[in-house]
């Protein structure tokens, strides 16, 4: 594929004949609104302060729920104003940048928006202003684990560097950024809605899978796939897009790009793409075809994190990078925190942290990825899906369950009496306890909560960090 790779080219938009906020911040009122904890807020008013302007981050939340956050802006000439939004922030602020959790409804965006102020995203900031090339990623699940092993492939050959909704921003690292360095994104649906507006997609794109999630924020399936093809949108002819052809939803996107367009399969050959064959991945490009001996090296668990390899190999190889660093890159990559992530062993029973699964069916795909039975323990936020991916698969591959958060009762019901053991909690640790009670040695109690963590945790990774220190404790006292 060396002939067909596609030479990165800047971000036409940040070509320095268009101005961003940053540029025009120096002196005006900033207002950060939603610090949160995955570095966004912290990022953006690091960025602004340092440009002189005056700062402001308001939150919802109380200084000691964002505390690492909050540690992060010490010493900066920036006030916070936490644990409830203040009406002043918003009508006296000539810019406003919005955490992409925050709905389109909120009345404070509706303040600000009448008052005249400019109102942005910081990953709209950084893909308008960035000099180098941008490789995105989306999906409705894998986009992490893509995005870093991608990260990893690309940095054997060149300067590389990766953020984005993954929880780093790159926002302070632009003055040194050089447009021969190549930016990798993990982009969000929330993100991706934002940067609609400005027309802006990513000099090659990758997206992993379509399926149901954030339905309780887009409103319907059909408009969180509309957010998700801005990724496409808007490139150009010299762009690249790197297509799930396993995806009944995303192998139809290619219309959505004026680029060149490749495709992955786990299940079949692809005529300009890539493809597993055995254990090794074609990469395929007209008569060029490099074979890569990659399946059996990955430390990464489940068909499904083979399909981020294969998808991350396809992108990297028509970037530029060479076949034995795409699998020298491979075969070094470690899961990554809160991603079918194991975090201990007592008595025979392995732990594994998949917090990240947030979705039924990222739940169902973690138990499948898993030879082992497996004790789930699953329940949280609602985010308003259908809850069939994990009940059958807790039918199918469970030894029992033990069901946490506010949609415990409605799982309880849909999995029935007839299906595996099942137990309730009323914390995760007391979750803990009751799985090791139900496993065997040779079992896994995995925690893939198939929905998100807002109703008991501030985060999907608080949530697995307080998984990983229950193991802990368990190992400590022995398994009851």
């Amino acid at each position: 594929m060396t002939d067909a790779a596609v030479d990165p080219a800047p971000n036409p938009s940040a070509s320095g004949s268009k101005s961003t906020a940053l540029d025009r911040c120096r002196g005006r009122a900033v207002t950060i609104m939603g610090l949160g904890l995955f570095g966004g807020g912290v990022g953006a008013a690091r960025a602004f302060a340092r440009r002189g302007a005056r700062v402001t981050v308001t939150d919802l939340k109380p200084a000691e729920a964002l505390a690492p956050s909050v540690e992060a802006l010490q010493g900066l000439p920036v006030a916070l104003h936490l644990g409830g939004h203040e009406a002043p922030d918003f009508t006296g602020a000539d810019i406003l940048v919005v955490n992409p959790a925050v709905p389109k409804t909120s009345s404070y965006l509706a303040m600000a928006r009448e008052a005249g102020a400019e109102i942005t995203a910081e990953m709209t900031l950084f893909a308008g202003a960035c000099p180098a090339p941008l490789v995105g990623v989306t999906g409705s699940a894998g986009k992490s684990t893509t995005t870093a092993l991608l990260g990893a492939m690309l940095a054997r050959s060149r300067t590389t560097r990766v953020g984005g909704n993954i929880g780093k921003s790159l926002l302070e690292e632009l003055p040194r950024i050089r447009p021969d360095e190549t930016i990798v994104l993990e982009m969000s649906s929330f993100q991706l809605q934002d940067l609609g507006p400005h027309g802006i997609s990513p000099h090659a794109a990758v997206v992993t899978n379509v399926t149901p999630n954030h339905l309780d924020r887009h409103g319907s399936m059909a408009a969180y796939i509309d957010a998700k093809k801005n990724i496409l949108r808007f490139q150009g002819p010299d762009d690249l897009a790197v297509l799930n052809a396993d995806d009944p939803e995303v192998r139809t996107w290619a219309e959505e790009t004026a680029g060149r367009v490749l495709l992955y399969s786990l299940h079949g050959p692809v005529e300009a793409g890539g493809f597993l064959d055995g254990a090794e991945v074609v990469l395929r490009a007209g008569e060029q075809e490099d074979r890569i001996d990659l399946a059996g090296g990955l430390r990464l668990r489940g068909r499904h994190n083979l399909a981020n390899a294969v998808a991350a190999a396809v992108a990297a190889r028509a970037l530029g990078t060479s076949p034995d660093q795409v699998r020298d890159a491979a075969v070094a990559f470690e899961p990554l925190p809160h991603r079918l992530q194991p975090v201990g062993t007592v008595g025979g029973v392995q732990f594994i942290d998949d917090s990240k699964a947030t979705t039924p069916r990222a739940a169902a795909v973690a138990m499948d990825a898993l030879a082992e039975p497996v004790v789930l323990i699953a329940g949280g936020y609602d985010k308003h899906l259908d809850p069939a991916p994990l009940v059958e698969a807790v039918r199918r591959r469970g030894r029992g369950v033990v069901l946490i958060g506010a949609t415990a009762p409605a799982l309880a019901e849909a999995i029935g009496s007839k299906g595996p053991a099942r137990a309730r909690a009323d914390d995760l640790p007391s979750a803990v306890q009751e799985a090791t009670r139900m496993a065997r040695p040779g079992d896994v109690v995995l925690l893939a909560p198939g929905h998100a963590s807002w109703d008991m945790f501030e985060n999907y990774a608080h949530r697995g960090d307080v998984f990983r220190r229950a193991v802990a404790d368990l190992a400590g006292k022995g398994s009851p």
